[in-house]
């Protein structure tokens, strides 16, 4: 008797672990804002000295400025807050950050951007950022470039890009 409950329950006990694991196969629908990476470097040879991890939110015929509204803070794409690893110190804007992984948020605007380096990572968006832990905080200048319906985050040797619509959003980074 006692060898059939010991085969019953130890078959009980298989089979609940099979369907705990079948139930954890279930994987999550496609997201709509796809996750990119960028990286920046002096040339292709060499390695880089910043990775910037992002998600891509599209236009899809929507207002940027109601999706990244002018003068409130934004997570500089979707999803979690975009994030930036310096591998060595850096300058944005002409001030120095100190090499580390950072949130990067940004404040639309009609002129300029105001570009923020925060202590604060792995966050849902904007809705906890807190300024005090704000390590950089610049201004980049606007203009207009073709259209991107996909926010797109790139650099050149001594810029970083963020392109969304028409507007394009300059910023100098230098070692």
């Amino acid at each position: 008797m006692k060898k059939h409950t010991l085969i019953i329950t130890t078959a009980f006990a298989f089979f609940m672990l099979i369907s705990a694991q079948v139930e954890a196969q279930k994987f999550s629908k496609l997201d709509k804002s796809p996750l990119d990476i960028s990286y920046y470097r002096t040339n292709r040879k060499s390695p880089p000295m910043a990775k910037v991890i992002y998600s891509r939110p599209q236009l899809k015929g929507r207002d940027i400025n109601a999706l990244a509204p002018n003068g409130k803070v934004w997570r500089t794409g979707a999803n979690e807050a975009t994030e930036i690893k310096c591998y060595q110190d850096l300058k944005f804007g002409g001030k120095t950050v100190k090499a580390g992984t950072y949130s990067l948020y940004t404040i639309p605007g009609d002129k300029e951007w105001t570009i923020i380096l925060n202590r604060d990572t792995d966050v849902w968006g904007a809705y906890n950022y807190n300024e005090q832990n704000d390590v950089l905080r610049v201004q980049a200048s606007v203009s207009t470039g073709e259209n991107t319906e996909a926010f797109s985050i790139a650099f050149d040797v001594d810029h970083m890009y963020l392109a969304w619509g028409t507007i394009l959003v300059s910023l100098p980074v230098s070692k």
